[in-house]
C-alpha cells in the first residue's frame, strides 16, 4: 500500500473515530442540578473536550463546580472548585466566587479575617463584565495579580455626608473597572488604614473585597452592618477552545471544533485560541455534530415578515409564497390574491376587445391600489417618524441655505444601489451607515438607524434641526433625512480619510504637530457642541473622529447625543457610551453632563500620546485609581517617555508633550466638577500649537 493511500485510511478512520465520538456525547448529562452543561463541557469521561472543561456534578447536592488542577509555587499540584451557576455558548461561564473580610474590635485590633485565593487556570476573569469592589470604613481593598504581578487597590472611608445607596466612590464602597485581561488567578484581601474606634458603633466592624459581575452588586449602606462573611457573588469568566485562531484552525479538519451549519470568529483580547456559534437560521451547540438545527421561523410570526399563513420554510432561512391557487406580493404589507379558474379562462378568451380591455382595466386598477397602499405606508412611516413635526419646523427655519432636506426612498435607493452590501463603510451598535453617490454626483454617507423609541420622535427631530443647522468646520455636516421607511435615514457628508482610530491601530505616520492639531480641532468641535448647541455627544473616541485628506478632524456619530435644556446642568440618563471612555462619574450616578465628554476627550488625548487604545495599555503600578493616577505617577517618576509613541519621543518636544499629558490628567478627573471645560482645554491646546511652532522654526 502506498503512502499516500495510508495516510487517506488513517484519517478516514479518524474522521470516523471523532464522529463515534461525537455521537456518543449527544448522550452524556447535559444537566447537573437546575445547570445546563453544554458540550465541550461535561461531567463524565469523553462528554468534555478535555479536564479543563470538566464539570463535577454532587450526586447529593446536584451543584455544579468547575474542578481545575494548577502548580503553586513549585508544591504538588493543587485542585481548585469553583461552583458554576451557568455556561452560556457565546464564550461566558458564570461563577459563584467566595469573599475576603477582615473584622476588628471596638479597640481597633484585628480579631478575624480571611483573605481568599481564587485560580481558574484556562479561563480568565471577563475584564468588561466584572467589578473589583471593597465595601467598608477605614479599610484598604486590595487584589494581587498574578500574571501580571500588579496590585489594584482601592481605600475606603466613611464620612456620614458622603455615605450613600448606589455609590461606589470610596465612601463606603469603592469599584475599580476594568479587570485587565487575562487574568486567571489572584488573591483578595482586606487591610485596616485606621484603627476603627470612631466608626465601629455605626458602621460595623468588618470590611469585604470580591470580584462580582457589573450590575449585579448595588451598594446599600446597611450592607457596611449586615454583610456576612460567607457570601459569595456572581463573576464571569471568558472562554473558547484551542490555541490557535480560526484561520489556522480550519486547516485541520480533525481537530477543528466548529461543526455543520456554524461560523468560527477568534476570541478576544489576550483570550487565545476560538469560538463558534450557529450560522444565521440556525441554532444549538456548534461543537456536537449535526448539533446547529434549523430554525422554523414559519412556526412564529415573530421570526418571519409574511402574510398569515403564507410562509414556506427553508435550510437555514425560509421565503414568502402565495398559497396554491393565489398569486402576489406573499409579504406583510403586500396580497395574495386567486388565481382565476380554467373555465373562466376559456370564457374570457372567447369574449371581444370590450371584455379584454377591461381585465387590462382590472388589472391597472390592482396595480394602482398596491401603489396606493405603499404610498400609504411611506405616509405612515413618514408621519410615524415625526416627518410632519420636522417639515413645520424646517419651513420656519431661519437659514434656508444650510436647514436640512428631507430625502425621499426612491432618492437613497439610487444613491446606494438598493442598499446593497458592498456600498457598506461602518456597522455599530446603532446602526449601518452606507456610501453613495447623489443625482448631483455628491458623495454622502447614509446612516440607517435602528429602531427608534416612539416616545423620543420630538427629541430626534429637534435634534435633526440642531445638527442640519451646524456648519461648523470639525462636525460632519448632516445634510437630511428620509423618514418614509421603516427606521429614519440619516444622510452625512462623506469623509474621505477614515477615522482616528484607524490612523492609531495602523501606525501611520502622525507627527506631535499633526496630533496637536487633530486633538485642537477635536476641543473646539467639543467646545462648539457645549457653548452653542448644548449637544452632549456621550460617545467621544477615535472611531468617532473622522479625518479628511488635510488630516482635519470631524465629529461624527451623534446617534447617543443628547441636547441639554436651557436652564439645567445635566440630564439623569440611562448609562450609554462605550467602556474605556465612559466617565466613571457618570457611569456610577447615570448625571450625564458636559463634564462627561471632556474625560472622554482626556482618553483620546492619552491614545494620541502612546499610540495605543486604552483598552491594551499596560499599567505595571501597585495602586491603580484610574487613567489619571497612571499618568500622574509616569510624570513623577519622569517615565513618560516609556510609554509615548515613538514618532514623537524627540527631546526638543519632552515639555510640550507633558503638558500634554497634564491636560489629560486634568480632563481625566474622577470628579467632574474639578475638571476644565472644553473652552480651558482648546485654548491650552493652540498655546501648546504655538510654542511648537516656535520649536520647529528654530531648528530649521
Amino acid at each position: 500500500m502506498k503512502l499516500s493511500q495510508l495516510l487517506l485510511l488513517l484519517q478516514i478512520l479518524m474522521v470516523g473515530f471523532v464522529n463515534a465520538i461525537q455521537y456518543k456525547r449527544k448522550l452524556c448529562p447535559h444537566k447537573c442540578g437546575n445547570v445546563d452543561i453544554p458540550y465541550p463541557f461535561g461531567t463524565e469521561e469523553t462528554c468534555y473536550l478535555d479536564k479543563s472543561y470538566r464539570i463535577e456534578c454532587n450526586s447529593t447536592t446536584q451543584i455544579p463546580h468547575l474542578s481545575t488542577d494548577y502548580y503553586l509555587a513549585g508544591m504538588e499540584v493543587m485542585t481548585s472548585y469553583v461552583q458554576v451557576l451557568e455556561i452560556k455558548l457565546d464564550g461566558f461561564l458564570r461563577v459563584a466566587l467566595p469573599i475576603a473580610y477582615s473584622c476588628y474590635s471596638k479597640q481597633g485590633m484585628l480579631i478575624s479575617g480571611s483573605p481568599t485565593a481564587l485560580n481558574t487556570t484556562r479561563f480568565p476573569f471577563s475584564s468588561t463584565l466584572n467589578r473589583f469592589t471593597g465595601v467598608g470604613c477605614d479599610v484598604e481593598a486590595r487584589i494581587m495579580l498574578a500574571e501580571q504581578q500588579v496590585v489594584l487597590s482601592c481605600e475606603l472611608d466613611c464620612e456620614r455626608s458622603k455615605v450613600r445607596n448606589g455609590s461606589c466612590l470610596g465612601h463606603g464602597c469603592c469599584q475599580i473597572a476594568p479587570i485587565p485581561e487575562g487574568v486567571t488567578s489572584a488573591a483578595i484581601v482586606v487591610v485596616a488604614t485606621e484603627n476603627h474606634t470612631k466608626i465601629w458603633d455605626y458602621y460595623g466592624k468588618c470590611g469585604y473585597g470580591f470580584i462580582v459581575e457589573k450590575h449585579k452588586y448595588n451598594f446599600n449602606t446597611a450592607d457596611l452592618g449586615t454583610m456576612s462573611k460567607n457570601m459569595s457573588f456572581p463573576v464571569v469568566l471568558d472562554w473558547s477552545v484551542g490555541d490557535t485562531e480560526c484561520k489556522e484552525a480550519q486547516k485541520d479538519n480533525v481537530t477543528y471544533r466548529c461543526q455543520e451549519n456554524s461560523v468560527c470568529y477568534n476570541a478576544k483580547g489576550s483570550l487565545s485560541g476560538y469560538r463558534c456559534k450557529c450560522s444565521d437560521g440556525y441554532r444549538g451547540n456548534p461543537y456536537l455534530k449535526n448539533g446547529c438545527e434549523d430554525i422554523n421561523e414559519c412556526e412564529s410570526a415573530k421570526l418571519n415578515d409574511c402574510l398569515p399563513g403564507q410562509c414556506n420554510n427553508t435550510d437555514g432561512s425560509y421565503t414568502c409564497v402565495c398559497s396554491k391557487g393565489f398569486q402576489g406580493d406573499a409579504k406583510i404589507g403586500g396580497e395574495c390574491i386567486p388565481l382565476q379558474k380554467s373555465e373562466e379562462k376559456a370564457v374570457i378568451a372567447g369574449i371581444g376587445e370590450g371584455v379584454a380591455g377591461a381585465a387590462v382595466a382590472m388589472i391597472f386598477v390592482y396595480w394602482g391600489a398596491k401603489r396606493r397602499i405603499r404610498i400609504k405606508s411611506r405616509k405612515d412611516f413618514f408621519k410615524k417618524n415625526g416627518g410632519i413635526m420636522l417639515q413645520e419646523m424646517l419651513f420656519t427655519c431661519e437659514d434656508p441655505i444650510n436647514k436640512g432636506k428631507i430625502f425621499t426612498e426612491e432618492e437613497l435607493k439610487k444613491a446606494t444601489d438598493n442598499f446593497n452590501n458592498s456600498k457598506v463603510i461602518g456597522q455599530g451598535g446603532y446602526g449601518t451607515v452606507y456610501i453613495g453617490t447623489l443625482a448631483n454626483k455628491t458623495l454622502v454617507a447614509i446612516k440607517k438607524s435602528k429602531m427608534i423609541d416612539q416616545s423620543q420622535i420630538k427629541q430626534f427631530v429637534n435634534e435633526v434641526i440642531i445638527l442640519s443647522q451646524i456648519n461648523h468646520p470639525n462636525i460632519v455636516k448632516l445634510l437630511g433625512c428620509c423618514l418614509e421607511t421603516h427606521v429614519p435615514l440619516l444622510v452625512y457628508e462623506y469623509i474621505t480619510n477614515n477615522t482616528l482610530c484607524h490612523h492609531i491601530q495602523s501606525h501611520a505616520t502622525l507627527t506631535l504637530e499633526k496630533r496637536l492639531k487633530i486633538a485642537a480641532e477635536t476641543a473646539e468641535a467639543l467646545d462648539y457642541m457645549h457653548s452653542t448647541t448644548q449637544i452632549i455627544h456621550r460617545d467621544v473616541k477615535p472611531s468617532n473622529i473622522l479625518l479628511d485628506d488635510e488630516l482635519t478632524a470631524k465629529i461624527s456619530d451623534f446617534g447617543i447625543s443628547r441636547s441639554v435644556p436651557l436652564g439645567q446642568t445635566h440630564l439623569s440618563t440611562s448609562v450609554k457610551g462605550t467602556v474605556g471612555y465612559m466617565d466613571p462619574e457618570y457611569f456610577h450616578t447615570c448625571k450625564l453632563t458636559e463634564k462627561s465628554d471632556v474625560y472622554s476627550f482626556g482618553v483620546v488625548l492619552m491614545e494620541l500620546l502612546t499610540g495605543t487604545e486604552i483598552q491594551s495599555l499596560e499599567i505595571p503600578l501597585t495602586s491603580y485609581k484610574g487613567a489619571a493616577a497612571y499618568l500622574t505617577s509616569l510624570l513623577t517618576c519622569d517615565a513618560l517617555v516609556q510609554v509615548l509613541d515613538d514618532q514623537i519621543k524627540k527631546d526638543e518636544y519632552a515639555e510640550v508633550v507633558k503638558c500634554v499629558a497634564k491636560i489629560a490628567i486634568n480632563c481625566l478627573d474622577l470628579e467632574g466638577k474639578t475638571r476644565p471645560t472644553m473652552s480651558n482645554v482648546k485654548q491650552e491646546l493652540e498655546q501648546l500649537r504655538c510654542v511648537l511652532f516656535s520649536i520647529d522654526a528654530e531648528r530649521i
